[in-house]
């Protein structure tokens, strides 16, 4: 029970209309459990909010030790949030490491709350201080709160009978405890899921639920002073509707059931595991009821060789990956081109080359996507912007490879992928079916087949094997273009060529005009973004109209083919901007395509782009 001077501080809280927390520590300290329960309650309270999980790249680091750190970010407000915060308010380090490796971060006077039980010599060295930080003086421009955590929880959980090493593992539940405390939040959730989580072990649920509230009444009752104190953050104004946290791999596999069933298909899933894509595959394997059979394959190839067959077979065939597995799928996906079939290829982008940096974030597979197949081998480029936006491009990818019969690729990233957002959930009536159609029937003359004739789109028929009379050829080799027998001239080769690209570039036809984000259509400066720059680039921009400045803000989903109208739409500007994780990959994209003068600017740090870069950028090109 809070006690009565607790009580009456409710009625003096602070109202920011923003805070950002950040988590960290060890890979085995349940920073992402803590994260992702705290989320649940900024949900719960009805906030906006945006999240970004930061994994090690290593599975296990030794304890301790700095590339080992595993941390869980969130912004969360009674404002829009688009981003997951620049600078966080508050860094609740639970290790010498985990401070040393986010504590640049902090913005001056915010709060860091360490655990001083774990500043041991031992892990004071495994972090590379001489001397403890919380000592000498170097954490001067913060404020810190330090006190033993890891004692505070192994008293708490003392009734229960745990080891010292199972206790210690509740201390995640003890800071989230707190942190509720800090921003008036209900526990009472939080107890329901953990009483379900260890429903078949009572003394851990019970352990955890004690930690949770030992931690919070920490905070109501020991006298912190001015570095502690409750804030409560209002609820966001938002339209009425049925709402949920969604992360951008929970969209793409809902997204993709979504499309599959607006198309009146069975889905098939092949893939194999690999960082960040693997959470796909996750999600749809709970999905059987929908139509959606699963394959985890042997390899990469395998899992699209898998899809290619599926869709051969006449279900709507879908693997995914990130930037490596694309690689090993890049032959299978010349064949898919060739054979002219449905299939969507999803890449998790992640950053590279080679394994790279697999659990950081990084846009750097654009050109991949466009050119990374042997021959002229067109495919549809589509674009995610955030998690929520991934569940619509997700539909929209299965609309144009059923109805173009072509394969899609749809990217979205490391960021994307881990991220989660409020999620207003659709009216499944608002969206338009686009039903698949078998031949069913011979098509050409004197009741010949023609399995390679197109329709008003380019598109050849979809013909499933065993249909009576319809028996055709398909391979990875060049076709007549009619017969779809064996053709290898020149002719023919010139003849396929120019209409698989032709049937690509239509798809143009079907996609919305390009529209301008936020601002007007010409200007100063026009700063296009693709992909998760969407939120800091907004966010930039909105400020710099906010003090005067010439800027728009224009958002590609659609990255191939582009939309008819965007050279027009930029050549209205003097400038163009485009920050991108890469090395300026969509910025020659745009050069190439529509001759303006599109100039980068480029991160590759495996970390998102800040709202201030961009505010900088911004005004240093208009200024």
């Amino acid at each position: 029970m809070a006690t009565q001077t607790a009580e009456a501080n409710v009625s003096t809280l602070n109202h920011p209309e923003a805070v950002v927390v950040r988590f960290a520590g060890d890979s085995g300290d349940g920073m992402q459990l803590t994260g992702g329960q705290f989320t649940l309650s900024s949900a719960l309270a009805g906030n906006d909010f945006a999240t970004f999980p930061d994994f090690p790249a290593e599975i296990r680091a030794p304890q301790g030790t700095l590339f080992g750190v595993s941390a869980f970010q969130i912004n969360f407000g009674s404002t829009a949030i688009d981003t997951a915060g620049d600078a966080p308010d508050v860094l609740v380090a639970m290790n010498p490491a985990a401070l040393k490796t986010n504590v640049g971060m902090l913005k001056p006077g915010g709060l860091i709350i360490a655990d001083t039980g774990e500043f041991t010599k031992r892990n004071l060295d495994k972090a590379h201080y001489e001397v403890s930080p919380i000592e000498d003086g170097s954490l001067a421009k913060w404020q810190v709160l330090a006190f033993d955590i890891s004692a505070l929880t192994v008293e708490a959980v003392k009734p229960f009978g745990l080891g010292n090493k199972d206790a210690l593992r509740c201390k995640n539940m003890w800071t989230l405890g707190l942190a509720l405390w800090m921003f008036d939040r209900d526990r009472a959730p939080l107890t329901e899921w953990l009483t379900n989580k260890f429903r078949k072990n009572p003394v851990l649920a019970e352990a955890n639920i004690a930690a949770l509230n030992a931690g919070h009444a920490y905070g109501e009752t020991a006298e912190l002073g001015g570095q502690l104190h409750k804030q409560h953050i209002d609820k966001v104004e938002t339209p009425p509707g049925l709402y949920r946290t969604i992360t951008g791999a929970e969209a793409v596999a809902m997204g993709l059931v979504a499309g599959a069933q607006l198309a009146h298909l069975p889905m098939f899933f092949g893939g194999y595991p690999i960082t960040p894509a693997s959470s796909i595959l996750h999600y749809l394997v709970g999905m059987k009821e929908f139509g959606v059979t699963t394959f985890q394959a042997e390899d990469e190839i395998a899992a699209i060789a898998s899809a290619i067959g599926a869709s051969y077979a006449g279900s709507l065939g879908v693997t995914s990956s990130s930037g490596p597995g694309i690689a090993l799928k890049g032959e299978a996906m010349g064949l898919a081109v060739m054979t002219e079939l449905p299939l969507v290829i999803v890449n998790s982008q992640r950053g590279g080359p080679s394994t790279g940096l697999p659990t950081k974030t990084e846009q750097s597979d654009l050109y991949q996507a466009l050119y990374g197949r042997n021959g002229d081998t067109p495919i549809p480029v589509i674009a995610a912007c955030s998690p929520g936006d991934a569940f619509d491009c997700a539909i929209e990818a299965v609309r144009i490879a059923t109805q173009y019969m072509t394969p899609v690729i749809l990217l979205t990233d490391g960021y994307i992928a881990n991220a989660a957002e409020p999620w207003a959930v659709p009216d499944v009536a608002s969206y338009a079916p686009f039903p698949a159609t078998f031949l069913a029937q011979r098509n050409g003359p004197n009741g010949t087949l023609l399995p390679y004739a197109r329709d008003e789109k380019g598109a050849r028929p979809w013909i499933k094997p065993g249909t009576p009379g319809l028996t055709h050829r398909i391979g990875g080799i060049e076709k007549n273009p009619g017969t779809g027998n064996l053709d290898y001239s020149a002719a023919a080769h010139q003849t396929m060529t120019d209409a698989r690209k032709a049937k690509i570039d239509g798809v143009a036809n079907s996609i919305p005009a390009q529209e301008v984000t936020l601002g007007e259509a010409g200007g100063k400066l026009a700063v296009v973004g693709w992909g998760s720059t969407y939120g800091p680039i907004h966010q930039a921009v909105g400020r710099a109209r906010a003090k005067g400045l010439d800027v728009s803000h224009i958002h590609v989903r659609h990255i191939w083919p582009l939309p008819q109208n965007l050279g027009d739409l930029l050549r209205g500007y003097d400038k163009v901007l485009v920050p991108e994780m890469n090395t300026g990959q969509f910025k020659t994209v745009l050069r190439d395509q529509f001759l303006v003068d599109a100039r980068p600017l480029n991160k590759v740090s495996g970390q998102p782009f800040t709202i201030a870069e961009l505010e900088a950028a911004i005004e240093g090109a208009v200024g």
